[in-house]
């Protein structure tokens, strides 16, 4: 991991926030030269700290509704194929837009994280296109009602 000193930190927070700001105005809420905060981020870039610039969407494109999906696969007679069968539903399951996320857990499990304009939508979405996948042994669905931290992600991982 990368070694950040306070300055590199602040830079980031504030491009965090905005990343449109310009050298100058970092600059000028760091109380820094603009050179030094231009070198910096520069720096930053050539380490792979900062590896892009994008954006979040709002909230009018956001889902309205979020759950977490647990799917546990079930071992198949043929162990090797089990491997083959999760990746093939995580392949699945991100190419449909109403998971925003997919990720492998453990051996033989997969978390998602599935939007909808309601949570009925949501509830529906699992039913009709996860629970009928074969060789499920276990699909929980919880709901998400608020973050503490990170909300800005769905405004990431939606499609448009």
């Amino acid at each position: 991991m990368a070694q950040l000193d306070d300055l590199d930190r602040a830079i980031l927070r504030l491009l965090k926030e905005d990343a449109r700001l310009t050298i100058s105005e970092i600059a000028e809420r760091l109380g820094r030269p603009e050179s030094t905060i231009h070198f910096r981020i520069k720096k930053l870039q050539e380490k792979n700290v900062i590896e892009r610039y994008t954006i979040v969407l709002g909230k009018d494109l956001r889902p309205k509704a979020l759950g977490i999906l647990y799917i546990q696969a079930r071992t198949p007679v043929i162990e090797d194929f089990l491997q083959k069968y999760i990746a093939h539903i995580v392949k699945t399951l991100a190419m449909l837009p109403n998971v925003l996320m997919v990720a492998r857990s453990g051996g033989d499990g997969i978390i998602a994280l599935i939007g909808g304009d309601n949570w009925e939508k949501v509830q529906d979405f699992v039913k009709e296109t996860v629970e009928v996948l074969p060789g499920l042994e276990r699909v929980e669905l919880f709901p998400v009602d608020s973050f503490e931290k990170g909300a800005g992600i769905v405004g990431f991982l939606v499609d448009v």
